[in-house]
């Protein structure tokens, strides 16, 4: 395979790994502002949509360094 797959792969794999940890932080930032962080009400569904979606960016930037790890 050419280097620039490489190249890409790695690039994905940080921009999903960086987004999700901002994700994540900017979520329990807010609900912490709102202070619903240690609350015992249930997790709003915007709040548990984005940490949802802040683990999933950051499982897929796992598989994409497996895939880019397969491509050596």
């Amino acid at each position: 395979m050419p280097d620039i797959f490489k190249a890409l792969a790695t690039i994905t794999a940080w921009i999903l790994w960086i987004c999700g940890l901002a994700t994540a932080i900017i979520t329990l930032i807010a609900m912490g502002v709102r202070e619903e962080l240690f609350s015992s009400e249930a997790l709003g569904l915007n709040d548990a949509v984005a940490l949802a979606l802040a683990a999933g960016m950051a499982f897929l930037a796992v598989v994409v360094m497996l895939i880019r790890k397969k491509l050596e």
